[in-house]
């Protein structure tokens, strides 16, 4: 296990060139994020006061390390100050999600995303000047609602009321071409790419046909999309 007093500066500053993300707190939503980065190839340096939670997570991600992240001199020690993108996954204690957004904005960390867990520590940390404000738990329970509410297999808000969708098969629209469904004209949405009966996506091309039982991928104004989705 990487521990702090393992760290040392060399690797410090290697990961930190390496074009590496750093992830301070590894609750849930922290430890989602970390694993899913390194499955796409990405380093991860995960942080957490946690002793249970660094070993649960050694062998996992490049490296991780158990250290107090509100204290300056030692996100110094961990070259914090030398990456360009830093989570701040500290959800429950806003007094220390606070403090250590303050230190990297200090330091002038050029992208920085907080976990905020209530509208006010939003608002602060928005204040502060945090590029990304996230709200894992409520983004969740609104996605969730609507695909609950409606025909929907997927619901990914896109923020300034816009949405993309992935549909149930329509089959309204089933013998159509894209460009005879004419969906934008009808509904206010735009067809972005059509799953056939392979598995595969397709992009939405005026020429191809919407067959019976495909599934739409569909972008648009929140309302509208989920309108067509009931349709």
């Amino acid at each position: 296990m990487a521990k702090l007093n393992l760290f040392n500066g060399r690797e410090a500053e290697r990961i930190s060139e390496s074009d590496a993300v750093a992830v301070i707190g590894l609750g849930r939503f922290g430890q989602a994020l970390a694993l899913e980065l390194m499955a796409n190839g990405v380093d991860v340096l995960g942080v957490d006061g946690d002793q249970q939670v660094v070993q649960g997570l050694d062998g996992r991600l490049t490296y991780v390390v158990m250290a107090d992240a509100t204290r300056e001199d030692v996100l110094r020690q961990l070259s914090i100050p030398e990456f360009n993108r830093v989570v701040v996954a500290i959800g429950q204690d806003i007094g220390a999600s606070i403090l250590t957004v303050s230190l990297l904005l200090r330091f002038g960390v050029p992208k920085i995303w907080a976990e905020a867990v209530t509208e006010a520590h939003g608002t602060v940390l928005e204040q502060l000047g945090v590029h990304h404000v996230v709200f894992p738990e409520k983004d969740m329970g609104r996605r969730v609602a609507h695909l609950v509410q409606g025909s929907l297999l997927d619901y990914i808000p896109l923020g300034g009321n816009f949405a993309v969708i992935e549909t149930a098969p329509r089959e309204f629209l089933a013998g159509s071409t894209i460009y005879q469904a004419q969906v934008r004209r009808r509904f206010g949405v735009v067809i972005v790419a059509v799953r056939k009966a392979d598995g595969e996506w397709r992009f939405a091309e005026p020429n191809l046909l919407i067959e019976e039982g495909d599934e739409l991928l569909v972008a648009g104004p929140a309302r509208k999309a989920e309108h067509f989705s009931r349709r």
